[in-house]
């Protein structure tokens, strides 16, 4: 039997989908447009026997996923914007002493305070990290309520299998947005799964440490460390091509920019271009595999987004070794327009 469909908006489904998922912890601060994950998990988590915390701060509500994750729970906070700033410090102490995790970042408009309209401009915050020190976090980006059930229940397995934060970048768009969504079964996970994790002690047990400092006494740090970011990138790179394979011209766009610019080639081939779309979907480790196979009359890209200096663009250049042109669109508290899309790819083919 077909599994149910429900209404649901775009947060309330991570909230839901993560519990069914198994997380049993949550601690978090509200601020807008991410509020209702927090709300939905205030009631729903006592439901399912779980722990909800409903923290003074944002540094608080990451440096108590530190304490339950070292227990072996599946934890989970979030924030957007201003707020997950104040979380960097707290990533790169999970980082550090491989813990996993899940974040979420709603995304809004804006540095400092910003505001509380969509936007993509934590891009460089998610992708290269505002802590200090080495570390990367593979980063999710979902276009759709369905998809955003989806890709939590992928983070928490991500985060167990390389013991390591995984966040999900959504944004204003796809978190307030309502759509029918599709749940999986409830899932209880096994808090004492990791033989590593932190349990009471009888007299005579060899005690557990999780250690932020694990690069003291461990024989090939940097070794472990390059060789477990170099596996993510090399096994977990996702993305979605559409009609690539003819275009001569790649229009490249995650999150609610990536349902225009899907409209954008759609309308695009009606009137005789060949636009294609590619959509990261991890947008760390980025995708450049996606763009290994371009057609012979290939004229160049163009990065949507939502924000004013073009953040994705770098690591187009990157994944091409800046062999072609790169156009930037950008907005700023509106979502971006098809039509302009189309506008933008007419003069570079003219060009």
């Amino acid at each position: 039997m077909a599994a149910e469909k429900v209404m649901m908006k775009g947060n309330e489904a991570l909230a839901e989908a993560a519990l069914r998922a198994g997380c049993r912890f949550y601690s978090g601060y509200p601020i807008t447009p991410q509020t209702e994950i927090l709300e939905y998990l205030s009631w729903r988590m006592e439901e399912v026997g779980g722990e909800f915390v409903q923290t003074e701060s944002e540094l608080a509500g990451v440096n108590m996923l530190y304490g339950a994750a070292s227990a072996g729970a599946r934890v989970l906070t979030s924030s957007a914007g201003p707020g997950f700033a104040l979380k960097q410090e707290g990533i790169s102490y999970l980082c550090a002493a491989d813990l996993p995790a899940v974040l979420i970042d709603v995304m809004r408009i804006g540095n400092g305070l910003g505001d509380i309209a969509q936007g993509q401009g934590d891009y460089w915050q998610l992708t290269r990290g505002g802590g200090n020190g080495d570390y990367r976090t593979i980063v999710l980006a979902p276009n759709s309520v369905q998809e955003s059930a989806d890709l939590i229940g992928d983070a928490f397995d991500l985060a167990d299998k390389y013991l390591h934060p995984v966040i999900i970048a959504s944004d204003a768009a796809i978190g307030q947005m309502m759509e029918a969504v599709c749940f999986k079964e409830m899932k209880e996970d096994n808090i004492d799964k990791f033989d590593w994790s932190v349990k009471g002690c009888k007299p005579g047990d060899k005690q557990r440490i999780i250690s932020n400092v694990c690069f003291y006494g461990h024989p090939d740090y940097e070794d472990y460390l390059w060789n477990k970011y170099k596996t993510m990138e090399e096994n977990e790179q996702r993305w979605e091509s559409i009609q690539t394979e003819d275009a001569e011209i790649i229009l490249v766009a995650y999150g609610i920019s990536s349902r225009v610019a899907k409209e954008a080639v759609r309308n695009g081939r009606r009137q005789g271009l060949k636009l294609g779309l590619i959509r990261p979907i991890t947008l760390w480790p980025y995708p450049v595999r996606a763009f290994e196979r371009l057609s012979k009359n290939f004229k160049g890209f163009i990065s949507v987004e939502m924000n004013i200096l073009g953040q994705m663009v770098d690591d187009i250049k990157l994944a091409t070794d800046s062999r072609y042109p790169i156009e930037f669109y950008g907005t700023f508290f509106d979502v971006p327009e098809s039509e302009k899309i189309i506008e933008i790819a007419k003069e570079m083919l003219e060009r």
